[in-house]
C-alpha cells in the first residue's frame, strides 16, 4: 500500500467530526472525501478540514478508486449495512463502536471481512490508554499468574444522552441505537477487559437491565427513551474466568471502584492504575509511573505512534507497519455479552452463546 493512505469518512455528525479531528494528527493519512445526507453540513465540514470531495450518497464515495479505507461514523443500526458495503466495494472498513446493533449483524460484518480479505477495525479507544498497555505488559510477563476474575465497571451519576442534555434522541431509541448504556459505554470497558484476558470464549451470560430514574417529562416523551440506563451481568468465560459487569449512564451512587483483573499472583485496577500483589508475605498495593513508561516505549520501540490512538493504529496497520489489533472480533464478543444480558433479562435466567445466536434478530436499517 502507498505510504499515504487516502481515507473517506461517511457521516459528518458529532462522531464523524471527532474522527476527522483525530486524523489531523495521524501521519501518512489524508481524508479526501466525506459523505452525509445533510449536504450543507458535509460541505461545511469539508471546507473546515480541507477535504476536496463531498457526497450525499455513500455509494458514490465508494466509487472513488483512490480511497483505500472508509471510516463509518453512523448510528448503530447503520454500522453493519454500510460497513459491509464498504468491504464489498474493496475498501477497508473502520467502524465506530459498537460493531453493530445486534450480534447477528456484527457476525455478518466479521464474516464479510474474512470473505473479502478486507480489514475491519472498530473504534475501541480504551485499548490505547497507558493503563491498558501497562496491564497487558504485566499480564503477558506473567506477573498476575493465572487469571480468574475480572470486573468491568463504569458509572455516570447522571449522563443519559438527550434526556440529561447531551446528544440527540437517536442515542436512546432501540430502533436506531439498539441498546443504551451497555452499547454506548459498556463496549469500551467490556472490550478492554476481554482484550486483557486474551479474548477467551464466552460460556454463559446472566444479567439484568434497568431504567428507573426520573427524567424531564418532555425529554422522555420527545426522546422516546426505551433503552437501559443500567446494565449488569455475570459472564462465565473459557478457562474458568468469572467476569462481572456493571455499566450505568445514571445511578444514585457516588462512583465505582473501577475495572480490574485478578490472578493467582497479582492483580490490577485500571483507573486509577494500581498493581496489587503479595510479596515476601506482605500485601502490596502500588502505583506506577505510566508517563515514564509511555515516554520510554514510544522513544525506544519501532513505530512509536502505532498505538497512540485508534486512528493512529488503523493507519499503521493499513500501511503494513503493525498487525491490526482484533478489535472487530473483540467487538463481536462484546455484542455477544451485551445481547446475552438483554436476553437473560427477557427470559429471567442464564443463557448460552448458542441461545443468543438463535434469538439474535437483525436490527440493520435499509440503505
Amino acid at each position: 500500500m502507498a505510504e499515504e493512505v487516502k481515507v473517506g469518512v461517511i457521516g459528518t455528525g458529532q462522531i464523524g467530526k471527532a474522527h476527522i479531528r483525530s486524523y489531523q494528527d495521524v501521519p501518512g493519512t489524508r481524508i479526501i472525501a466525506v459523505c452525509d445526507t445533510n449536504e450543507a453540513e458535509a460541505k461545511r465540514v469539508a471546507k473546515e478540514f480541507n477535504v476536496p470531495q463531498v457526497f450525499t450518497n455513500f455509494r458514490d464515495l465508494l466509487k472513488v478508486d483512490e480511497i483505500a479505507a472508509v471510516d463509518v461514523c453512523l448510528h448503530n443500526n447503520l454500522h453493519a449495512p454500510v460497513s459491509i458495503a464498504v468491504m464489498e466495494a474493496g475498501k477497508h472498513a473502520y467502524c465506530e463502536k459498537p460493531l453493530a446493533g445486534s450480534y447477528g449483524d456484527a457476525k455478518r460484518m466479521v464474516e464479510t471481512a474474512r470473505k473479502t480479505g478486507r480489514m475491519l477495525h472498530m473504534q475501541l479507544g480504551s485499548l490505547y490508554g497507558m493503563d491498558t498497555k501497562v496491564a497487558k505488559r504485566l499480564i503477558d510477563d506473567g506477573r498476575l499468574g493465572k487469571l480468574y476474575y475480572a470486573k468491568s465497571s463504569a458509572y455516570r451519576r447522571r449522563g443519559r444522552p438527550y434526556v440529561d442534555g447531551y446528544g440527540t434522541p437517536a442515542f436512546v431509541q432501540k430502533a436506531i441505537a439498539s441498546g443504551g448504556a451497555l452499547y454506548d459505554m459498556g463496549v469500551y470497558h467490556i472490550g478492554q477487559i476481554l482484550y486483557l484476558l486474551g479474548h477467551p470464549a464466552v460460556r454463559t451470560v446472566s444479567g439484568a437491565t434497568h431504567q428507573e430514574l426520573d427524567m424531564y417529562e418532555d425529554r422522555r416523551t420527545g426522546g422516546h427513551y426505551d433503552v437501559e440506563e443500567l446494565g449488569v451481568g455475570l459472564v462465565r468465560l473459557e478457562g474458568g474466568i468469572t467476569f462481572f459487569i456493571e455499566e450505568a449512564w445514571a445511578i444514585q451512587l457516588g462512583g465505582t471502584d473501577g475495572s480490574k483483573i485478578a490472578g493467582s499472583k497479582g492483580g490490577v485496577t485500571l483507573n486509577p492504575f494500581a498493581f496489587h500483589a503479595t510479596l515476601s508475605d506482605v500485601e502490596i498495593n502500588s502505583t506506577a509511573d505510566l508517563g515514564g513508561a509511555e515516554f520510554r516505549w514510544t522513544s525506544c520501540f519501532p513505530h512509536p505512534t502505532a498505538y497512540k490512538g485508534s486512528q493512529h493504529h488503523w493507519a499503521a496497520a493499513l500501511r503494513g507497519e503493525v498487525p491490526l489489533l482484533p478489535t472487530a472480533e473483540i467487538g463481536l464478543s462484546t455484542m455477544l455479552v451485551s445481547e446475552g444480558i438483554y436476553l437473560s433479562q427477557k427470559l429471567g435466567r442464564e443463557v448460552t452463546p448458542d441461545e443468543v445466536m438463535k434469538h439474535s434478530v437483525s436490527t440493520a436499517l435499509k440503505v
